[in-house]
């Protein structure tokens, strides 16, 4: 009886995620209050005869899964929570504009830096940056979707080879099933897959665009954080390479050097460094732990098992592309909770394959990725119907994408 109040809870609150945007609840609000009522509900009626000890051990072992992501991205999302309230962020993208530059160029060099960009940054302020870089421009209706697409499919591309641009990429990371080396092999196939969207989508371009430049100069201290952040991230890589050390630390390590340093550069001010941490996306944050509390009971009651039941059908990587599909209807971050939670057994280009999958497979459908929600509250021509019509486009450069990842992989990791 429980473990059908169970599922029943979990299909709400996947419900509530897909329809926030027609019931105006946020989901990091409806996934926390199911989350931790599953618990609840646990304890007052326990499972399969455990005791109080054991869920209290099993919840404590998805409470640490869930510190060490926390951890993570709070530290990450501070510095860039920093940077972009000084317009840093900004300054650097006005900066590296021409003052014009045709359609079809400009696609390219629009898909290769949120490519980048997302990389280092969550997808959430890359979306946002890039989106307002077309914002201003002066061009029909079409042109300004097929620019809002190609953000979208790039965001989510630039995250998957770095444990710093994608969740799913950093939960699969922490789970021991790849490392930093073998991200990094996802690098080429990813970025060939944004170049040939750009390519379909462009083709009929033929215009100009003029681009209006207005940016202040770039503060001292500002440059400072920047540098620490971008050290933060070398340092991250390497030494989790080399040393084995785990991100979170680094990245804390990080942090702290960064309100150290800002202690001194920023004394001026009235506003305290640490103050930074209230402005990054605390909602995220929040739904994140939500989401995990609900996988995690859904794993000690035995129903991830099931997703299993696709490996069973197809072949493994052709479950895994089935399975980046589908993420453009589920919520990704639950979606590869899950598939870790149910432990399948996978050499490491079939993981590579699946955090490609997992990481770009939400593009496909503008509810299928946090890049294409915020896109479409930024760019009014976008929605579910417009941005469908460019699911052909979508899903061929998915599917490149893919299969490039699963084979170059393969073959390098022979």
């Amino acid at each position: 009886m429980m473990t059908t109040v169970i599922i029943v809870l979990a299909i709400i609150a996947l419900l509530l995620v897909v329809f926030e945007e027609v019931i105006h609840v946020d989901k990091a609000k409806s996934t926390l209050f199911i989350g931790t009522l599953s618990w609840i509900l646990v304890y007052l009626n326990p499972l399969h005869g455990t005791t109080a000890a054991d869920i209290t051990e099993q919840l404590n072992e998805n409470l640490l899964e869930i510190a060490t992501l926390w951890l993570f991205l709070m530290s990450a999302m501070t510095f860039v929570a920093y940077l972009n309230s000084k317009g840093f962020i900004s300054n650097l993208v006005q900066r590296m504009l021409p003052s014009q530059l045709s359609e079809r160029k400009f696609m390219f060099l629009l898909g290769f830096f949120a490519f980048v960009f997302s990389s280092f940054a969550d997808n959430v302020t890359a979306t946002l940056v890039s989106v307002a870089v077309i914002a201003s421009l002066q061009i029909p209706v079409r042109q300004r979707l097929k620019y809002a697409t190609l953000i979208i499919f790039a965001v989510n591309s630039g995250g998957v080879s770095l444990i710093t641009g994608d969740v799913t990429t950093l939960m699969i990371f922490l789970d021991g099933k790849v490392s930093i080396a073998n991200l990094l092999l996802l690098i080429l196939p990813s970025l060939t897959a944004v170049l040939i969207l750009a390519a379909l989508l462009s083709r009929n371009m033929r215009g100009q665009l003029t681009f209006e430049r207005s940016y202040t100069a770039l503060e001292g201290k500002d440059k400072v954080i920047a540098g620490v952040f971008i050290l933060t991230i070398c340092s991250t890589l390497y030494l989790n390479a080399a040393y084995q050390i785990p991100p979170v630390l680094t990245f804390l390590f990080g942090l702290s050097c960064m309100f150290l340093i800002g202690q001194y550069l920023v004394r001026k001010t009235n506003k305290n460094i640490l103050n930074y941490i209230r402005e990054i996306e605390f909602d995220t944050l929040l739904f994140f732990l939500g989401v995990l509390l609900i996988v995690g009971m859904l794993k000690e009651v035995g129903v991830l098992l099931q997703l299993t039941k696709i490996y069973q059908v197809f072949d493994i990587s052709v479950a895994n592309y089935l399975l980046g599909l589908l993420s453009a209807v589920l919520d990704n971050v639950p979606l590869t909770a899950a598939l870790l939670k149910a432990d399948i057994q996978m050499d490491t280009a079939n993981w590579l394959a699946l955090t490609y999958a997992t990481g770009v497979g939400g593009s496909v459908l503008v509810i299928g990725s946090a890049a294409g929600i915020i896109a479409m509250s930024k760019v009014k021509e976008l929605n579910f119907i417009s941005y469908l019509s460019m699911a052909g486009y979508l899903l061929v450069a998915y599917s490149i994408g893919y299969w490039l990842s699963y084979l170059l992989t393969s073959f390098v990791l022979l």
